[in-house]
């Protein structure tokens, strides 16, 4: 009986990173929700909460792409074909503004907490489009990278 190969643990980070993208999404709309509700309390510890899946996703992505490299193993990469260029475009605004949103979302985090709430909204309103688009289409990459990718014809 032959078994299959044993599957390294850290091959499932990017599902694992997809998850905290999503979480992250799920819990800033649901505080963007409850700010324009007026519930400040509630959007703190929702935001907080989407902050701190942001910042695992980050960890566990830096982590899989440093053991990877250390591994020799390549980069995935999705196939040529008609769905390689629409791939590309959400690959790479999802990359641009996740570089962008990083100061965004510091700077705001950093003005709620010195309670400056009026430069706060004004960088929160540019910041949380931006920081909820990375998220979605974190996921969206993830999907299409392991699991349509594989189904198409090479």
């Amino acid at each position: 009986m032959t078994h299959p190969a044993p599957q390294i643990w850290w091959h499932h980070l990017p599902a694992i990173n997809a998850t905290l993208n999503g979480i992250s999404a799920l819990f800033l709309l649901t505080g963007f929700i409850m700010i324009k509700r007026g519930r400040y309390l509630a959007h703190a510890t929702l935001i907080i909460i989407a902050l701190i899946s942001s910042t695992a996703f980050l960890t566990c992505y830096v982590l899989y792409h440093a053991l990877k490299a250390r591994h020799g193993e390549l980069v995935t990469r999705f196939p040529a074909g008609r769905w390689h260029g629409p791939y590309m475009a959400l690959l790479s605004s999802h990359t641009v503004l996740a570089v962008v949103i990083l100061p965004l979302i510091i700077s705001s985090v950093w003005l709620a907490w010195k309670r400056r709430w009026h430069l706060h909204h004004k960088v929160s309103s540019i910041t949380f489009p931006l920081w909820f688009y990375v998220s979605v289409t974190g996921v969206m990459v993830y999907w299409a990278l392991y699991h349509v990718a594989p189904t198409l014809n090479h």
